[in-house]
């Protein structure tokens, strides 16, 4: 029974092939812009900051700093970015610009002046493998250093989140994911064809779609990784060249960033050897998403943007 419902179904989708495929990349686009398009109630659930029940508000401070920050990246619709303090190491984002509701940037709690810096970070509960981490130990004492940054890192470090939005970087990467199941879609249907295996035996039809199946997915892997680590490096690039200032708080950051990568891979002994390398860049997996820290680090001082003059 279960396996004629199954037929009747695929036969129903060879019938209606066209909308079934614009329905799945309508469906795909939509579900990967989820969280852009209701940013500010899913991003403010997911990553707010709260103490007591009561959600962590910016202090006045932060609001300046955030709206300088809009006004160096020279942002047009100031009302349609807003910024919240979140519980995260890095700062955050997401949004649309040209939307109404606008964007949302996640400030993480511990940024704020460089002297009350080490007394927010001190009281931030990580926990790595169910331990809390121990902020007079050694290990804990640098990767309190290493989340100590100076205001340039931290301009720096939310800019970028800024100007990423900026590039409509959300939509386009949404876009990926249907043009790679349209494209594989049409391109084995076309090639089934001209090789004549929609009379050919079942197995060898099974093992030909499972083959367009896994190239599909191997060409997207490949496609988004490059677009994405595109982005990266011009939003890298976009951020140093506002200012020296920025340029010389990029090449903080990302050093900062590998100093917390290099604390974690002590702390979490051999788990962390796994997950971080020696000079703290992540170790890669099957994909590579993001460009490395240090090469990162090294295209913002290779570029001049530290002494333009």
């Amino acid at each position: 029974m279960a396996f004629h419902s199954l037929w009747k179904a695929v036969a129903m989708m060879e019938k209606h092939r066209t909308a079934f495929l614009s329905i799945s990349c309508a469906g795909l686009f939509g579900a990967n812009l989820t969280f852009h398009v209701l940013s500010k109630e899913l991003f403010k659930s997911i990553y707010q900051a709260w103490d007591h029940g009561k959600p962590l508000g910016l202090s006045k401070d932060l609001q300046n700093l955030f709206y300088n920050i809009l006004h160096d990246v020279r942002v047009k619709s100031v009302d349609r970015y807003d910024a919240i303090k979140t519980c995260t190491l890095h700062p955050i984002s997401a949004g649309l610009p040209w939307r109404t509701k606008g964007c949302v940037v996640g400030i993480p709690y511990h940024f704020s002046d460089t002297s009350s810096g080490e007394q927010q970070i001190a009281k931030i509960d990580v926990q790595l493998r169910g331990q809390k981490v121990n902020w007079t130990s050694p290990e804990g004492l640098a990767l309190k250093d290493a989340l100590t940054l100076s205001p340039e890192a931290q301009k720096f470090a939310i800019a970028r989140e800024i100007i990423d939005l900026q590039q409509n970087r959300p939509l386009i990467c949404a876009t990926v994911g249907p043009i790679c199941l349209a494209g594989s879609y049409i391109s084995g249907v076309t090639v089934k064809q001209a090789l004549g295996l929609y009379y050919a035996p079942v197995l060898l039809r099974s093992i030909y779609n499972v083959a367009v199946v896994a190239l599909g997915l191997m060409g997207y892997c490949l496609l988004y990784d490059t677009i994405s680590q595109a982005f990266d490096y011009r939003t890298d690039r976009k951020t140093a060249s506002i200012s020296p200032s920025f340029a010389r708080g990029g090449v903080e950051f990302y050093n900062k960033v590998l100093s917390q990568n290099k604390a974690f891979r002590t702390i979490l002994g051999n788990e962390g050897e796994q997950i971080y390398a020696s000079n703290g860049n992540i170790l890669p997996k099957f994909r590579l998403k993001h460009p490395s820290y240090t090469s990162r680090r090294n295209f913002i001082s290779c570029k001049g943007l530290l002494y333009p003059y």
